[in-house]
């Protein structure tokens, strides 16, 4: 339990690194640097939500809650990190939390599938030592919308503090649906394609 609370904050951690260069710089440029992020990922074997709910086994589901913790306070660690920062990470933060809001939670977990899907895909390329899909598969759910529950984690956690409490309870719904999502489209290719 202990390794994989470390092993998936350091995930969070990891993610959160991406989530900040892609605030800093949100144009398709943020976008393929956010790749780093999964690369380092799955490099060192790390227990990332997304990159695990496409792989666990029956009676894995407190585990992979486990791991969405400890990815949560990864990315926490990072927030709390960008709060230094000169740069304009908190507004490029609330845009992207409003935008994620207006859409509702309906929309955000049928788009959440795409984005678990592609990461499935990608770190099932990644753990067989084929690292372009990673390279494609981040920048593709990153300009089609598709919401990453951790990298959504992390940008809700730079959100001004007063915006994030005041939205408190559609932000939770929100993300609940992300996470169902998430874990849909990580699940879509085993439902359909078994192997």
């Amino acid at each position: 339990m202990a390794k994989t609370l470390r092993s998936s904050f350091l995930a969070g951690f990891c993610i959160g690194i991406a989530g900040f260069v892609y605030l800093a710089q949100k144009d398709i440029i943020g976008a393929v640097l956010f790749a780093f992020g999964l690369l380092a990922v799955v490099h060192y074997g790390l227990k990332l939500y997304t990159g695990t709910a496409g792989f666990f086994k029956k009676g894995e589901l407190g585990t992979l809650f486990l791991i969405l913790s400890g990815n949560i306070a990864g990315c926490l660690a990072v927030a709390l990190i960008a709060r230094c920062s000169p740069m304009p990470l908190q507004d490029t933060a609330t845009k992207i939390l409003e935008a994620r809001l207006a859409s509702g939670p309906f929309r955000g977990g049928v788009l959440a599938i795409g984005c678990g899907f592609i990461m499935t895909t990608a770190v099932n390329f990644g753990r067989k030592g084929q690292f372009l899909p990673i390279l494609f598969g981040v920048p593709l759910f990153i300009t089609c919308g598709f919401p990453h529950c951790i990298a959504d984690a992390f940008y809700y956690l730079c959100v001004p503090f007063p915006f994030l409490a005041e939205h408190l309870g559609s932000v939770l719904c929100f993300y609940l649906s992300i996470v169902i999502g998430n874990f849909i489209g990580c699940n879509l290719y085993r439902v359909i394609w078994k192997d």
